[in-house]
């Protein structure tokens, strides 16, 4: 179910539709809605709370601006009152949020359906680091805390390696410190076992959830990665009709016929699915990682075709837009199964560092380049395997077999992969 706040143009009239999950707290006459986590020890209370009462102390748009700049976390959250709702969304865009509007109002949800079912035909992703005003006249954006491009600053890849090493711990801590067991989806890969061995560390339980197609050489790999680790591993098989079965779930979750959304989000959604069946609350992952470090084929290709700053423009972009290419997708599909999602390496904190190194510390002037060379090195400081440290990435929907299967089931069809999704999302 979605979260929806809806404001009448013509009333000023504000209605709430609110999902069981997500909390709601009230300052005179105004009614904050509130999803997701803040992680700062002074915000012991709810967000909700916390926000309602910095609202009776400053008003409803000083009380936002100042909750988005100060609080660390993932979260979105509206305060709606007669004639104008005030949300915002954190920084990096964690948590979803839509906006939208017609003749007859403006509306904010969780979801795009929620948007689509009031005549809004066009749900936009609400921009990270930014508070909206809605009245009669529509929405109006400010920017208080949103990702700015800068060029890279000079600094020797030892004192970076350090530098991160510290950054990923505190933000690791921070997400598992009120736990005693979290679940980590892990592929064997360099960013889900430094989420997972920073995890080990902090005295909770860590597991290890590995899913893939049967058949897969990856599998064996996470098998040895987690061995190296020390930490136990719960591996589960899938075969094709489980791809179709889940194909078609994701892309009603996804809310569009992206392919490759789609073909990412199917191992999560078998991952999301397997740690709730175990009895997790809450899912690690190490999404972000490529778009900070530069672990993307085509971040090289760029740089060795159009130079540096067209290779460092191209990365800042897609830590900017991370919200629309993967979070929003990851936190949909883990919000279905009844499972919390939490990333590391999606911080404000962390992206700020990361946007700022030269590209020197990401990946090497040649085709053949390891990449997300600093992290490597600050997972290599950590103590992590060199079995680990120097593997090469591999995308999840290739090592997992999932996008090969979607070929073969969209064949079956006559159809692309495109096609294939398409249909899925339409019914057509």
């Amino acid at each position: 179910m979605s979260t929806v706040v809806v404001l009448d143009k013509h009333s000023g009239k504000t209605t709430i539709s609110l999902a069981s999950n997500h909390r709601c707290a009230h300052a005179d006459d105004a009614t904050v809605i509130f999803e997701g986590r803040v992680y700062l020890p002074q915000w012991a209370v709810s967000g909700a709370e916390a926000l309602a009462k910095r609202l009776q102390q400053e008003g409803s748009v000083k009380a936002a601006e100042a909750f988005l700049r100060e609080a660390d976390g993932d979260f979105a959250f509206v305060i709606a009152e007669h004639g104008q709702l005030v949300a915002a969304r954190d920084a990096i865009g964690v948590q979803p949020l839509y906006y939208g509007e017609n003749a007859d109002a403006a509306a904010l949800a969780t979801r795009k359906k929620a948007l689509w079912a009031l005549g809004i035909a066009e749900a936009k992703s609400f921009p990270p680091g930014h508070c909206a005003f809605a009245s009669s006249s529509g929405f109006k954006f400010k920017s208080v805390k949103a990702l700015v491009y800068s060029a890279p600053k000079q600094v020797m890849m030892s004192e970076a390696a350090v530098s991160l090493k510290h950054l990923l711990w505190e933000e690791v801590h921070k997400r598992v410190s009120s736990l005693s067991k979290v679940a980590v989806a892990f592929s064997g890969g360099l960013d889900s076992s430094v989420v997972a061995f920073l995890a080990s560390k902090c005295h909770v339980q860590v597991t290890l959830i590995h899913v893939s197609l049967e058949n897969q050489t990856e599998t064996l790999e996470a098998q040895k990665a987690a061995q190296a680790l020390g930490l136990p591993l719960q591996v589960h098989l899938f075969g094709e009709s489980d791809v179709e079965e889940a194909a078609a779930a994701v892309t009603a979750l996804v809310e569009e016929a992206d392919p490759v959304k789609v073909s990412i989000g199917i191992p999560f959604y078998w991952a999301a699915s397997e740690a709730a069946a175990a009895g997790f609350k809450v899912l690690l992952a190490g999404q972000g990682a490529d778009e900070l470090f530069g672990g993307y084929q085509r971040y090289v290709q760029a740089y060795l075709a159009y130079g540096e700053e067209k290779a460092q423009q191209m990365m800042f972009n897609d830590v900017a837009g991370l919200h629309e290419s993967n979070l929003e997708r990851d936190m949909k599909i883990c919000s279905f199964h009844g499972i919390e999602l939490r990333l590391p390496f999606a911080s404000y904190e962390l992206a700020e560092f990361a946007i700022a190194l030269p590209i020197e510390l990401k990946f090497e002037r040649k085709a053949d380049s390891l990449r997300k060379l600093v992290l490597r090195r600050a997972a290599e400081n950590m103590g992590l395997p060199i079995s680990v440290t120097t593997k090469p990435k591999k995308a999840v929907q290739y090592s997992t077999g999932v996008n090969a299967a979607l070929k073969k089931i969209a064949r079956k069809q006559n159809m692309t992969v495109s096609e294939y999704a398409r249909k899925l999302f339409t019914g057509k």
